[in-house]
């Protein structure tokens, strides 16, 4: 790469507000934190024959910070980038927000070698818009974008899956300050949470997490946490990072299940200390 992606870019996540709280048939005025969420639009650069094209390809409800993680972990999960070499630089650009005063416009400049499929870009967002569109040929799409890879061999003992939800909790430094962000998080198969990371989107969290790792190699660990439900795009998104195992702490759509199996991801929802639901694919667990 010619020059260096900044993937900690520092925002604040939470702001203070003065409310008014009741309780107990008593009213007293306080502050509370509560989650920023702004919207990131996304312009690519890339080439195009001997011209140079700029334009918007995704806008998102995001916890601002983690921006050009977020990004990269969008273009990995639409395959539009597959090597830490198809980007050339990624920084913020135009005026800052006048409330907050946040960047809120990210571009991202390919290397000149990598093409763009923009109309298959386009055609590939409608698997989250249900817009017509069955589960089956939701599925048969996934599959055509999905990139090859080796059978996963992780596997973690169900009593250590179970320390996950406490453990990932200890992480979680925003949504203890306001209760409402998502996260994502990668394990070992000892218990240990590598990486974790938040936003006011689910989906977010987990590009966060999948853009962090992108210059490494991609997720030492394919174990992955979420704090919340499993719904398709999320597992869409752990597939085409490799990952071999999901544990939501919440429930998972049929459609996510149907994708896990398809792709041979062991999926467990309703993770907690005393137990869960495994639906499909039990390798990824190990014996006690």
């Amino acid at each position: 790469m010619s020059e260096a992606i900044v993937v900690r870019s520092p925002a604040a996540g939470s702001l203070r507000r003065r409310i008014t709280r009741l309780a107990a048939g008593c009213a007293e005025q306080a502050e509370d934190s509560l989650s920023i969420e702004e919207p990131l639009e996304i312009r690519l650069s890339h080439q195009d024959g001997e011209a140079r094209r700029e334009q918007s390809i995704a806008i998102t409800m995001r916890t601002p910070g983690d921006d050009a993680e977020l990004a990269v972990g969008f273009l990995a999960g639409e395959a539009i980038i597959r090597h830490p070499e198809d980007i050339r630089r990624i920084s913020h650009c135009g005026p800052p927000s006048p409330d907050k005063g946040l960047r809120n416009v990210l571009r991202v400049e390919l290397a000149d070698s990598v093409r763009v499929d923009l109309e298959a870009l386009k055609r590939h967002f409608y698997t989250s818009s249900s817009c017509g569109v069955c589960g089956k040929a939701s599925l048969q799409a996934i599959a055509l974008e999905m990139p090859e890879r080796e059978r996963s061999e992780f596997a973690i003992p169900s009593k250590v899956l179970g320390q996950l939800p406490e453990a990932l909790r200890g992480h979680q430094n925003e949504f203890a300050r306001t209760g409402g962000l998502h996260a994502a998080a990668c394990f070992a198969a000892d218990g240990q949470i590598q990486r974790s990371r938040e936003d006011v989107g689910r989906h977010n969290a987990l590009d966060k997490l999948i853009g962090s790792y992108f210059r490494e190699g991609g997720l030492p660990h394919p174990g992955l946490l979420l704090s919340g439900r499993a719904s398709f795009e999320l597992i869409q998104k752990a597939a085409m990072a490799g990952v071999g195992l999901v544990a939501a702490i919440g429930a998972p759509s049929s459609l996510a299940v149907e994708l896990a199996e398809q792709e041979n991801i062991t999926l467990i929802g309703f993770l907690k200390s005393s137990g869960f639901n495994l639906y499909c694919h039990g390798q990824g667990l190990a014996a006690p």
